[in-house]
């Protein structure tokens, strides 16, 4: 079933879809997003949110925007109308330096993103990906990382981060990613959720897939164990 899937750029007929798969994803965790604050991270940057589309259904999403390093969403609020969080950011000084500039840089990316424009950052934070339970363990998480990484190199980003959750750390750091422990704040996104980033020239060159090609998060809503 696996190669019946395809990827291309989220559409309004979606929604209802994603909606339904990431509240099962993170509904018993505490940490669902509202629809309509969900919605905001992908029209933030459309070019860099992707869903994975079965014949009558779909398989999965991934959802991703230029957000400055040591900052994330806020879960409880909609892109456009607060900054992203650095709170509790006290590893060495580079998170200290995000930590005295948030205020002003976030202020600037709410206002922008509430214009339409994406941020321009060298970073491009991975804010979630599922795929639908039965498609576990069939390698479509890292096709879609693999989508993100090629989207990220053609856009000129330096580095993709994320924040694991539920003991998610060991499936990311498989994929390359490594930790910054302390940025996030006990509680943000659940008791053992960790800042991570890789660069994005450590993936082999190739260009990206055309949205709509056969190929065919983050929380252990993947392939965890591939």
């Amino acid at each position: 079933m696996s190669y019946d899937a395809r990827i291309r750029h989220i559409a309004d007929g979606d929604w209802d879809g994603i909606t339904a798969l990431e509240s099962r994803a993170y509904a018993a965790l505490g940490l669902s997003e509202e629809p309509a604050v969900l919605r905001s991270r992908a029209h933030a940057s459309p070019a860099t949110c992707f869903a994975l589309a079965l014949p009558q259904r779909l398989a999965g999403y991934l959802l991703a925007l230029p957000y400055p390093m040591f900052q994330y969403p806020d879960l409880s609020r909609a892109e456009g109308t607060t900054e992203g969080t650095t709170e509790g950011a006290t590893e060495g000084t580079t998170e200290g330096a995000a930590d005295r500039t948030v205020d002003r840089t976030a202020c600037w990316i709410a206002d922008r993103t509430a214009e339409g424009i994406a941020v321009p950052s060298r970073n491009l934070h991975l804010h979630d990906l599922v795929i639908a339970a039965p498609l576990r363990g069939r390698g479509l998480a890292k096709r879609l990382l693999r989508q993100l990484t090629a989207t990220a190199r053609a856009g000129g980003y330096e580095q993709i981060s994320l924040v694991a959750v539920a003991g998610s750390e060991t499936f990311w750091r498989a994929n390359g990613f490594a930790p910054h422990h302390g940025v996030v704040p006990p509680g943000a996104y659940g008791g053992q959720a960790v800042y991570m980033s890789r660069p994005v020239r450590a993936d082999r060159a190739e260009g990206p897939k055309p949205a709509g090609a056969a190929l065919r998060g983050p929380a252990p809503h993947d392939d965890e164990g591939e």
